[in-house]
């Protein structure tokens, strides 16, 4: 126990400096400057970043082949470091070597910005949600940023027209389907906006640039229309490629065969406690939905607040004073018209920190989709997952780390897994005492488990979006609508669907393990505060770090230099 503990120290430790070579820390940080004013807009919410003062997208031809030369050199001056002498340094390494890989990933082994115009979709629109689901007031700073994105957004789609040359026609299809009423849904958002901007600034401005960007959009809409069904290109990057993703920057050593037996064992096992459960509600009324949002944003905050007084009392997890709050707002008409275009979460950002983070949300119904029919039942498991101790914790916590290296996200492997991860140990602790809100964890494990074998369906091309769509409604169960939905999302961004189950595993291992290694004075909740600090941290490397396991790591270099 007395080794374990030690290691808690050291790779919690304030002496980040002394883990981390100089040389590293100074190539992370110009790598993650120059990450900021190039990395994609993301249609996730965990993964953004804090972008540079003015900065608007570029994604012209000549710009990424500008970042092509630079990702080769930062790499060429990356593969000059030694292996460090420390698992903590070691890690480090690689955890840069993996953002590198990222990148590559993203420019030429899996090139979206070719083959895929929902990314120009992203690109164009993703930066408007992400300047407006901060919560209000709306400054003339962040104004000024909604303009100049908007403004943009012609230039954005009109450099997808001239690089996608490797077209494929069912992304096609999907984008062409997103910007349907693309014109009057940011009319609507203009004219929604106007009363909430600040004193000076220019209501006209803001419509004719919202005119100009529905215009472009259904233009581009309609040129997929006529364009997209000529398109040959292909819709899966194909096994070699996925598993040189999985090792290079998720750190995932098995192969698509063992994750699809692991995640097999996982979707019996929920589906049998989700058995259990129901024979433990028979006779119970289903939980019904809440009759106001502001009624749901009520719920929200006591079970933030239960979910706090819970990991204090059992002493599972710390949550340092000032932590900001996990909420829900009622959806107002200027997001509700974007809702197409990104999710509208702001779980907050280094420059902000203690802030409260906020999903936007419409008034309860049935009607909704699977995950928003969850929350506007029972908020907590919900918040579990994206609030305390979930991302919106776990990005907070991970900001403050002494190392800058592990203040960045890397994979969601780690971010997503950890996610999951918190809503069963949450239900085994006692968060959730009536059956039918224990059902609808179980429900969501289903789902996590059904991911991983479209994950892996999608990216080995075994399986079309449409075939996809209906295993998720089969196997989760979920409607069809947000099964589409969902598979639409990950068959462009393969390798993300397969990181809860697979990060979930990863993590309960790890915890296994270091229970083991500490015998009977284990510490759970030392454990997991050293956790979740590190929760932009693959496990595999965390596995290394804290317990000096070797295997993962050595059947990952096995691959690790091979690129298809």
């Amino acid at each position: 126990m007395l080794a374990l503990a030690l290691a808690l120290a050291a790779a919690a430790g304030p002496a980040a400096q002394d883990r981390a070579p100089d040389a590293l820390q100074d190539l992370s940080a110009r790598f993650w400057a120059w990450r900021a004013a190039t990395q994609p807009t993301p249609a996730d919410d965990v993964n953004r970043v804090e972008r540079p003062p003015g900065w608007t997208a570029d994604v012209g031809r000549a710009a990424f082949e500008t970042q092509r030369r630079q990702l080769a050199a930062f790499h060429a001056e990356w593969r000059r470091l030694p292996r460090e002498a420390t698992r903590a340094g070691e890690v480090n390494r690689r955890l840069l070597g993996a953002d590198l890989a990222r990148v590559r990933w993203e420019l030429e082994l899996w090139p979206r910005w070719r083959s895929d115009p929902g990314f120009y979709v992203e690109q164009a629109m993703g930066p408007v949600v992400e300047a407006l689901v901060i919560p209000p007031p709306l400054d003339a700073a962040r104004t000024e940023a909604v303009l100049r994105h908007l403004e943009n957004v012609p230039a954005v789609l009109a450099a997808g027209r001239a690089n996608l040359d490797r077209g494929v026609a069912a992304f096609a299809r999907l984008a062409a389907g997103t910007l349907a009423g693309a014109r009057p849904a940011l009319e609507r958002f203009a004219g929604a906006l106007a009363p909430a901007l600040p004193p000076g600034a220019d209501p006209a401005r803001l419509r004719a640039a919202a005119a100009r960007a529905g215009e472009a959009l259904e233009a581009f809409g309609a040129w997929l229309g006529a364009e997209g069904p000529r398109w040959r290109g292909l819709a899966s990057p194909g096994e070699a490629r996925y598993r040189w993703f999985l090792r290079n920057v998720s750190f995932v050593a098995e192969d698509p065969r063992e994750l699809l037996a692991a995640s097999a064992r996982e979707w019996e096992r929920a589906v049998a406690a989700e058995a259990v459960e129901r024979a433990r509600a028979a006779g119970l009324p289903p939980l019904p939905y809440f009759e106001t949002a502001e009624a749901q944003a009520a719920a929200t905050a006591e079970g933030d607040r239960a979910i706090r007084t819970l990991l204090a009392e059992r002493r599972i997890l710390t949550v340092p004073a000032g932590t900001g709050r996990f909420t829900v707002r009622p959806l107002p008409a200027h997001l509700e018209a974007l809702g197409a275009f990104g999710a509208l979460v702001d779980f907050g950002g280094p420059s902000r920190p203690g802030a409260d983070a906020v999903r936007w949300i419409p008034p309860p119904s049935p009607r909704l989709g699977y995950f928003s029919r969850v929350n506007a039942r029972d908020p907590r498991p919900v918040t579990v997952h994206e609030g305390v101790p979930g991302h919106a914790f776990q990005l907070a916590v991970s900001w403050s780390h002494p190392d800058p290296l592990r203040r960045r996200y890397h994979d969601s492997v780690a971010n997503e897994g950890l996610g999951f991860y918190a809503e069963e140990l949450l239900l085994q602790a006692g968060l959730l005492e009536d059956p039918r809100a224990r059902e609808l964890v179980w429900s969501m494990a289903r789902l996590r488990a059904a991911r991983v074998e479209v994950d892996v369906g999608l990216a080995t091309g075994a399986l079309t979006v449409e075939q996809a769509a209906a295993r998720l409604a089969e196997r989760a169960p979920m409607d069809l609508e947000t099964a589409r939905e969902e598979a639409a999302f990950f068959s462009t961004g393969p390798g993300q669907a397969l990181t809860y189950q697979i990060g979930k595993l990863q993590i309960v291992r790890l915890v296994a393990e270091a229970r083991a290694r500490g015998g009977e004075g284990f510490d759970l909740r030392a454990f997991h505060d050293w956790l979740w600090l590190n929760g932009n941290v693959p496990p595999a490397l965390l596995r290394f770090e804290l317990l000096g396991a070797t295997d993962e790591l050595a059947r990952l270099d096995a691959g690790a230099e091979v690129a298809p």
